[in-house]
């Protein structure tokens, strides 16, 4: 039995967050997904290493029947590079505000890669039982670092639900990447502060992105003011 509910011609859209959120900050986007009659899934990431994470998600796909669009905000870029490589049924890849790391790369080094990052800044740790740390943003810095284009009201309740990731994960070299064999689309902010613009429009270069989206003013978290921007991108991904 499928984990979503299918529908004819249509591909079942999951959605993979980032680190520093969770899924409910792709509601506006599930929302317009549903209303097309798109099957949609936002998996739980979580957060612990990129063999991990993507493992657990490659698990989630096999629950799911049908043709899959596969979108990863953030470190859920990263994720979806992984777990979408070698399967078939993974037709399409939408990068928004997301790491595309080539075999060897790591989230840190890719976002270190041209200035304008300010991520580091900005973190708290929290030291684990078993000797790793967790990354949180301190939450009087999240507003400005990651979500400056939505307002300070929801800003505030998403620095107060934001899910840790382990330090360790950012530093974790990614493997084969599926956007070598699988189209690409990229969504990104202009502004954003965690992966400087000039990283972005490398790697979507790189990843021979068939459409690439750059918001003027965008934030890192520009999914949730311009969700329908990202709504339109994964259509066409679907369309494909």
């Amino acid at each position: 039995m499928s984990l979503t509910t299918t529908a004819a011609g249509k591909p079942t859209i999951v959605l993979v967050h980032g680190a520093f959120a969770e899924s409910s900050s792709w509601g506006g986007v599930i929302a317009a997904l549903l209303a097309d009659g798109h099957p949609v899934l936002a998996a739980a990431n979580p957060l612990r290493g990129v063999a991990h994470d993507a493992e657990y998600v490659r698990s989630v796909l096999t629950g799911i029947e049908g043709d899959v669009v596969l979108v990863g905000h953030s470190y859920g870029g990263t994720v979806i590079t992984n777990a979408a490589t070698g399967n078939p049924d993974v037709k399409a890849l939408v990068y928004i505000g997301g790491f595309a790391p080539d075999a060897g790369e790591s989230a840190a080094e890719l976002a270190g890669r041209y200035e304008g990052g300010t991520l580091g800044e900005t973190l708290a740790t929290v030291k684990l039982p078993d000797g790793g740390t967790d990354l949180y943003i301190r939450q009087d810095r999240y507003h400005q670092q990651f979500a400056a284009d939505s307002s300070a009201e929801e800003a505030a309740i998403m620095a107060a639900t934001q899910r840790p990731i382990v330090e360790s994960a950012l530093n974790e070299p990614s493997g084969e990447p599926a956007w070598k064999a699988i189209p690409s689309w990229f969504l990104y902010g202009t502004e954003d502060k965690n992966i400087p613009e000039a990283v972005h429009r490398f790697m979507a270069e790189r990843a021979g992105s068939r459409r690439t989206v750059a918001l003027a003013g965008g934030s890192h978290a520009v999914a949730i003011p311009e969700a329908a921007a990202v709504v339109d991108l994964i259509r066409e991904a679907a369309r494909r």
